[in-house]
């Protein structure tokens, strides 16, 4: 698997925080989570960190936890790679005091007095709570095993690598302020607002980046927070009501259980959400993970109000049994992905291989993440210590561009299923994400260590 990501690929949607014991503002105990404790044998500050997904961006596969090295891509201005947060004092950031780590997490200005490109989405954790905070910084100064290793020089050059510009990217974008309370949505909806919004920094993804790569949004009050984005080769879903390619067709129910286990009826995680769920959402709490689920729900459409439900239609299924190739990419479809998704096109009954008829991903308007997929496969889901049986092959080099893109175009106008504005997908298009990715190793579990 290609270990270089996009400034927005990394910032991988998590989850969750809780309270120090201490804490005593309003907004701190509003904010607490209904089940009161951390998971058994999970510190409170080791917990935020599997909830705020760390690991994820700081270690690389083989690595010591936290030691940093993992290359990302920043638009317009070149790479860089994460840094040693080990408690180290020479290489890492054993020597920051309380003060410096908040500062460096709610702005991105680091203790030397240097800022961070807004790949480290301190946008989002501006609305943790001061308790929450000291909880993480206990956490990396106290559990965390210090290792000294030197960061490697970032590769940036041209006006915009220049650093001085973040501040004032920070004047134009930045509220450092921690969360408040709606006094007007329960305290489930507030926990939920919170991890989403916060420390989960579930925007980083989902929500569309304006051309100062900053968030068009970053809270529940702004049509375009988690709206669905394009990012690194691939299409984050909308996470609101959109009916067909958004949540709108979900339970409250049915999302927990996706953020729990990768997956449920509607559909499987894949590319970077597997390590979200992974290393991060599983780890959670169920009370944690249903109060993100019923905030989640209570967000609006955008794209599609008023659009018509997906219904299924069994023309399609029809059309295979028989053996009738007329349509554009039906033989491909036939050759190498019924044997999975079948011929209704309903995969597994049993979770086991997801549907495209109606698949969210499928009638997002942005074919982006079915060609990757098609193209270079998906790394295993691990849930609860068990590792997937089943994952999505890649079909690089047993599927030509015409082939994949005739596929994906009869996928996504199959068994009713035609999303909004979609066009049929060309040769180009998947000629173009082949060139700018690679596919999944044959290691295809990633659990990265946090200890």
């Amino acid at each position: 698997m290609k270990h270089t990501t996009s400034l927005v690929a990394l910032v991988l949607a998590g989850a969750a925080s809780l309270l120090t014991a201490c804490s005593s503002s309003p907004d701190e105990r509003i904010v607490a989570p209904a089940g009161g404790a951390t998971p058994a044998g999970m510190s409170q500050g080791e917990y935020l960190a599997r909830a705020g997904n760390c690991v994820a961006c700081h270690s690389i596969p083989g690595g010591a936890p936290f030691s940093g090295g993992l290359k990302m891509a920043v638009p317009n201005v070149g790479f860089i790679y994460t840094t040693n947060i080990t408690p180290d004092p020479e290489t890492g950031i054993g020597n920051y005091t309380f003060e410096e780590f908040d500062r460096v997490m709610r702005t991105g200005k680091a203790r030397d007095g240097h800022r961070l490109y807004p790949a480290m989405p301190y946008p989002s954790y501006a609305k943790v709570s001061v308790g929450d905070m000291r909880a993480l910084y206990d956490y990396f100064m106290k559990e965390v095993q210090p290792v000294k290793q030197a960061n490697i020089p970032e590769e940036t050059s041209g006006l915009l690598s220049a650093r001085w510009m973040l501040g004032i990217w920070n004047m134009l974008f930045l509220d450092d302020d921690p969360y408040e309370t709606e006094d007007d949505q329960s305290a489930e909806w507030n926990r939920g607002a919170y991890l989403v919004e916060g420390l989960g920094h579930c925007g980083a993804c989902h929500t569309p980046r304006g051309f100062l790569s900053h968030e068009k949004g970053l809270e529940a009050d702004d049509s375009n927070f988690l709206a669905g984005a394009s990012l690194d080769n691939w299409s984050a879903s909308s996470l609101n009501g959109d009916i067909n390619s958004g949540l709108g067709r979900w339970s409250t129910e049915e999302v927990t259980e996706f953020l729990k286990t990768g997956k449920n009826l509607h559909g499987t995680a894949f590319g970077p959400m597997v390590e979200v769920i992974n290393s991060s959402s599983a780890h959670l709490s169920d009370s944690d993970l249903n109060a993100m689920a019923v905030f989640l729900k209570s967000l609006p459409a955008k794209v599609e109000k008023g659009a018509k439900p997906w219904e299924y239609s069994d023309s399609t299924t029809t059309q295979l049994m028989s053996l009738k190739f007329e349509q554009r990419g039906s033989q491909p479809y036939f050759e190498y992905c019924v044997s999975c998704h079948g011929y209704d096109g309903r995969g597994s009954g049993a979770k086991l291989l997801p549907p495209l008829a109606g698949n969210p991903v499928v009638l997002d308007p942005r074919p982006d993440s079915l060609i990757n997929l098609v193209l270079n496969g998906s790394l295993r889901i691990v849930a609860q210590g068990h590792v997937e049986v089943y994952d999505m092959p890649l079909f690089h080099k047993l599927m030509t561009d015409q082939q994949i893109a005739d596929a994906v175009t009869f996928i996504r106008n199959g068994w009713g299923n035609t999303p909004d504005k979609a066009r049929e997908v060309t040769p180009a298009q998947v000629a173009a994400i082949r060139a700018a990715t690679k596919p999944v190793d044959s290691d295809d579990v990633v659990v990265l260590r946090m200890k």
